[in-house]
């Protein structure tokens, strides 16, 4: 791949350290042992759009601390330029602790605070001919919740002008808004530049007031989105677009930690997206990569390949009998 070259995704938003308990089925005072992984929604979306043998880059920020060094060495590790990565030297690299009690709850606790560096990506920090070339700009809800990346990830979108796919993961996180009320009409300003908005069906209904899938996919539409993308847990995927809509049954997995999997849909979304895929089959195999990632422990390096997935959904022909992802 030429230096030079266009991405085919630049993600921008929340990056760090996932701290996972080696023990499930038990409250964090209880667990005893820890693993480190690299974390964060948009870091996990580049890294599973690399794992199918994307181009990536992601625009985000680490502190001067050995976990930022981790963090950089394993976006090398996964194929992810670093190159719009800034040292924040005031602000260590955040860590996010979770429990793990499957198959469906899954606590975080982020320690992320007075801010962190992914929230610090300032305008002056953007390179506006990347993010205007770049196949696909992936951008959170996370990312608007604070100054100055807010501004960062509007101008992002501002630039961009619709040209090509710009995705609003709408990533919903309310510790770090002051209410759904303070969050809306900024999450409806970032609506007027997407042309994917993808999330589930809390985060709809704080974006546009709507948890009925139908009616949430048009308020989305109605804002100029070209394609909604809504998630239903264990009802599947419903998406919507110009062709009309579709609706994806849920895959059958033993669930081991649901974090990341729906990381691992948006990098697998990126990936059909540029391919040129209908529809269908994009929601199809991005759901197929969702649900691997569910069955494993953690996010960034349960990403699964090209391979895995067409396999998985070959396989998933003739389900055994799990849970419902």
């Amino acid at each position: 791949m030429a230096g030079d070259d266009p991405f085919d995704l630049l993600a921008m938003g929340r990056m760090g350290v996932d701290i996972y308990p080696q023990q499930t089925g038990v409250g964090l005072e209880d667990v005893t042992s820890f693993g480190k992984h690299l974390g964060g929604s948009a870091c996990n979306v580049a890294v599973a759009a690399a794992r199918h043998g994307r181009r990536v880059a992601i625009v985000s920020g680490v502190g001067t601390d050995p976990f930022g060094r981790f963090v950089r060495r394993e976006l090398a590790r996964f194929g992810v330029d670093d190159r719009y990565v800034r040292e924040v030297a005031e602000l260590p690299t955040p860590v996010t602790f979770c429990e793990i009690f499957p198959p469906d709850n899954f606590p975080i606790w982020f320690y992320r605070w007075p801010s962190a560096p992914d929230l610090q990506i300032r305008v002056a920090d953007l390179d506006l001919d990347a993010v205007r070339a770049a196949g696909i700009c992936w951008v959170t809800v996370t990312g608007l919740c604070q100054q100055p990346s807010r501004a960062a990830t509007l101008g992002a979108l501002a630039a961009r002008g619709r040209n090509g796919m710009t995705v609003l993961d709408l990533d919903w996180r309310a510790v770090f808004w002051e209410s759904v009320e303070d969050a809306r009409p900024i999450i409806e300003q970032a609506l007027t530049h997407a042309t994917v908005a993808v999330g589930n069906l809390d985060e709809c209904e704080v974006a546009v007031g709507e948890r009925d899938p139908k009616r949430a996919a048009a308020a989305l539409r109605a804002f100029g989105v070209r394609l909604a993308v809504i998630k239903l847990g264990p009802a599947g995927v419903y998406a919507v677009d110009e062709g009309g809509e579709v609706h994806v049954p849920p895959m059958r997995v033993e669930v081991v930690n649901g974090l990341g999997a729906g990381d691992a849909f948006g990098g697998a979304l990126c990936h059909g997206l540029l391919a040129g895929w209908d529809t269908a089959r994009c929601i199809r195999f991005a759901n197929a990569a969702g649900a691997i990632v569910a069955s494993r422990l953690a996010c960034a390096e349960a990403m699964p390949t090209t391979d895995e997935v067409e396999g998985f959904l070959d396989a998933a022909a003739q389900p055994p009998p799990g849970q419902l992802f």
